[in-house]
């Protein structure tokens, strides 16, 4: 990822869809440039190619939203990365952050990621020092998340540290909330089970109210979020004993 391409995805975070000509223009580089750069683009997953342009998905799947708010969210993604030590092992829940995580894990040695989530285990694929471990369950075709009492109980039978888990919406009145209620369960057990629990998000989820709530606030020990995050959120969060990292 180049400086070029992170303004492509910044481009089409704001407009969702472009074409080709009008990257060429407002980049001042050649067509035969932005198409080559949206193949890369797509390849890695961060948006879907069009006839003469590039369109980003709004589908549930992690690949869909990838692209979305990229640099806030590799930023976020790299700072959580820092706090992880080799020889660690830790639960990565699911969200495009925590994708974007595991892909930063996969060259770090003697770690082990316990995940919920099939397309954040594929992140790590090539990894030759990261051992995976993949929860059974119910597998949700869109999001790639495994749910349900199988889950549950296989979350129960391991040992973890630290847990990332991702959100869809929060406010002070409903706190960390979900759009899937099976999902918000297993988040809910992974905090429960964590002896410290991290949310990772970027700054576009604050202010919105989904339909499940996760957990209280009071559950997890810090959230990691862009400079664009509501100053009297910070502060709610802040009051009940969080803390709020900002990149």
């Amino acid at each position: 990822m180049n400086e070029r391409h992170n303004r492509i995805l910044g481009i089409l975070t704001r407009d969702n869809r472009t074409s080709v000509n009008e990257l060429a223009q407002e980049l001042s580089v050649s067509s035969v440039t932005i198409r080559q750069d949206l193949t890369l683009l797509e390849r890695e997953g961060l948006l879907k190619r069009v006839h003469g342009g590039a369109v980003l998905r709004g589908a549930d799947d992690i690949t869909s939203r990838l692209g979305i708010n990229y640099e806030r969210k590799i930023l976020i993604a790299r700072k959580a990365a820092d706090l992880i030590e080799d020889g660690e092992t830790i639960f990565i829940e699911s969200g495009s952050v925590n994708a974007l995580l595991a892909k930063e894990l996969a060259g770090r040695s003697s770690i082990t990621i316990v995940t919920t989530n099939v397309f954040i285990a594929r992140q790590l694929r090539k990894s030759k020092s990261a051992k995976v471990i993949l929860m059974g369950g119910i597998y949700q075709t869109e999001s790639e998340s495994l749910v349900g009492a199988l889950t549950k109980a296989c979350i129960e039978a391991v040992n973890f540290g630290k847990a990332f888990v991702g959100i869809d919406g929060f406010s002070p009145e409903t706190g960390l909330t979900s759009r899937d209620m099976m999902r918000a369960e297993i988040a809910a057990e992974i905090v429960r089970r964590a002896r410290a629990s991290y949310v990772l998000t970027d700054s576009s989820k604050f202010g919105r109210s989904e339909l499940s709530t996760i957990c209280p606030v009071e559950s997890i020990n810090c959230l990691i979020t862009d400079d664009e995050i509501p100053p009297e959120h910070r502060s709610f969060l802040e009051a009940k004993g969080v803390e709020v990292i900002v990149v």
